[in-house]
């Protein structure tokens, strides 16, 4: 019992550990860097950028905007193109604050199927949080996806040689978010090993076999 114990401690703190770093990561603006090389550079100022999160652009340290809302926008005749890209911003604004309320609910739902100790819980919410990470790491992939797809319209519309020297990375709110998918990945993981680990012990021979 002391080790299922643990294995049900680690899957609370794994849980709470994901959802600390999704907010985090949904919250902060350095999802997507984007600087511009000293060689592309004709201001004299120096290298130039700009970071990005899923609500607002920066560029430099003080000056941030907001994103076009991705709900609004297509009903300004905008192209078939940035349509796209609207959607697939508008997705990813919808699933990660998804995964978000799913977290907390998951945490919920760990939380009584480790007081009542019950098989039939531990493995429901372990499947969650593995359809939770899976959640997740879609909209990892959505917002990748978009990123580049966001990048080559620029270059469509501005021309390639204007982005020669454009230099893009992904930021450490990314980072956050991806640390956040596998830890809610390992959480379900360990719940379902827990409830693993009770079934075997509540079977009729567990005690006759140690006994011997």
């Amino acid at each position: 019992m002391a080790r299922l114990g643990a294995l049900l401690l680690a899957a609370a703190l794994g849980a709470l550990l994901s959802f600390a770093l999704l907010v985090a990561a949904v919250a902060s603006d350095y999802w997507y860097l984007l600087e511009l090389a000293a060689a592309g550079n004709r201001t004299g100022l120096g290298p130039l950028s700009s970071h990005s999160g899923l609500w607002r652009i920066c560029e430099g340290r003080n000056s941030c905007i907001p994103l076009v809302d991705p709900f609004t926008a297509e009903s300004l005749g905008v192209s078939p193109s940035v349509r796209h890209l609207l959607s697939l911003h508008r997705a990813v604004l919808v699933v990660l604050p998804l995964s978000l309320v799913l977290l907390v609910c998951g945490w919920v739902c760990g939380l009584l199927s480790s007081l009542a100790q019950s098989v039939p819980l531990l493995l429901f919410t372990g499947c969650y949080f593995l359809l939770g990470g899976a959640l997740t790491l879609a909209g990892l992939v959505i917002y990748i996806s978009y990123s580049h797809l966001a990048f080559a319209e620029t270059a469509r519309q501005y021309g390639p040689r204007h982005m020669q020297d454009v230099r893009i990375s992904f930021g450490w709110s990314a980072t956050l978010a991806w640390g956040s998918c596998a830890s809610e990945a390992l959480s379900g993981a360990l719940l379902l090993t827990g409830a693993r680990a009770l079934s075997r012990s509540r079977r009729p021979g567990a005690l006759h076999s140690v006994v011997i």
